[in-house]
């Protein structure tokens, strides 16, 4: 096991859902957004570094039938997965680091709240882009929502890269455009506030 799925997963086994900074009862800026790129229900859609969240719960509810949630915790999973029940069987559980996964498929749009601004190393996010690039179909959205320039320098005790939706695109590369960006305070469970950025790219068609 990784030294990173060992963090998350030690996370996941000591704390309860609601008990982390980045908890949200409804994921409200990620869902306008994924509802704005006008997907197909059957479109494929992957949440990286997806965990507990409850988007995989609105999409399914949104009606997609075609959802997948990739994590390095198992333990995260898990949670969602008893959380939703029976209608877990109704999305695609993989646990892996977005920087080595072998991507099986293409997806039409990849979401990312978690994941990102923990790559503080180039050659981590250049992997990670390299598989963006290998998983996503022409045409496809990439919503990525990072910690902006000015939120937090850590989470979960770990330094975290900032961004904004210019430094993003420059990390994504030319075959991809900008679209929209929103900001958002998220409110922790403690009641203290967090800058979040969400910016969502189209990749162009070939």
């Amino acid at each position: 096991m990784s030294d990173r799925s060992a963090h998350w997963d030690n996370v996941y086994a000591t704390k309860g859902e609601a008990e982390v900074s980045w908890f949200q009862s409804s994921p409200t800026t990620s869902l306008a957004m994924i509802r704005a790129a006008n997907l197909d229900p059957e479109a494929a859609t992957i949440d990286i570094g997806g965990g507990a969240s409850r988007l995989v719960d609105a999409l399914l509810q949104d009606g997609h039938r075609n959802v997948a949630v990739l994590d390095l915790s198992a333990n995260a999973l898990d949670v969602a997965k008893k959380r939703l029940g029976a209608a877990a069987s109704a999305a695609e559980w993989i646990v892996a680091d977005a920087t080595t996964w072998r991507p099986a498929k293409t997806y039409d749009l990849w979401h990312d709240r978690a994941a990102f601004h923990f790559l503080t190393e180039s050659r981590d996010r250049a992997a990670y882009v390299e598989r963006l690039r290998s998983a996503l179909a022409p045409g496809g959205h990439v919503i990525i929502a990072t910690f902006a320039p000015d939120g937090p320098e850590k989470c979960s005790g770990l330094p975290v890269q900032r961004h904004d939706s210019a430094s993003l695109l420059a990390e994504l590369g030319a075959e991809f455009e900008l679209i929209e960006t929103r900001r958002e305070t998220h409110r922790t469970p403690w009641d203290s506030t967090q800058a979040f950025q969400f910016s969502r790219f189209r990749r162009r068609a070939a």
